[in-house]
């Protein structure tokens, strides 16, 4: 049976990196996009973040163009605008669409684990995956889902 783990992603720099570097650990995966009226949710999703880290929680963030090109072209730009508004520490990667025939790997494997309500596809930004810590997709959030209504569920992973 594939997990989590079984997945290697591009991080900003270009690098590639396996997601079995977070084997052991609860995950939180999100497609993000920096100007969506959800993206306020990056100052609860490192709010969440900084709470938990220590007990070895993290959260991944994956900018996405898909939904009305609500990202910004540039990865740095990204990059930037969430260090600087929100102050995200938490692991953000390349951009990636997230639905699609060029969908990435990942995200057929998270929305195949987890559908959506009416559709497998994932229909706007701050799409969240909760991953336990042995790699197998736990929940699925939808956009409007702020990331304290997620606590409750994170507390039983850790």
């Amino acid at each position: 049976m594939q997990n989590i783990y079984d997945f290697t992603v591009q991080k900003i720099n270009g690098e590639q990196q396996s997601l079995k570097e977070y084997e052991g650990h609860p995950l939180l995966i999100v497609n993000t996009a920096s100007k969506c009226g959800f993206t306020p949710q990056f100052k609860e999703l490192q709010e969440l973040y900084e709470k938990y880290k220590n007990q070895g929680f993290t959260i991944l963030g994956f900018p996405c163009s898909q939904f009305n090109n609500q990202e910004f072209a540039n990865i740095d730009e990204t990059a930037a605008y969430c260090q600087k508004n929100y102050d995200v520490q938490f692991p953000m990667f390349a951009k990636i669409d997230v639905k699609g025939e060029k969908s990435s790997p990942l995200f057929k494997f998270l929305v195949s684990e987890k559908k959506g309500l009416f559709t497998e596809s994932i229909k706007w930004n701050f799409t969240k995956f909760l991953v336990s810590s042995n790699g197998h997709v736990i929940a699925r959030y939808a956009p409007q889902t702020s990331p304290t209504k997620i606590e409750n569920d994170l507390r039983t992973l850790l």
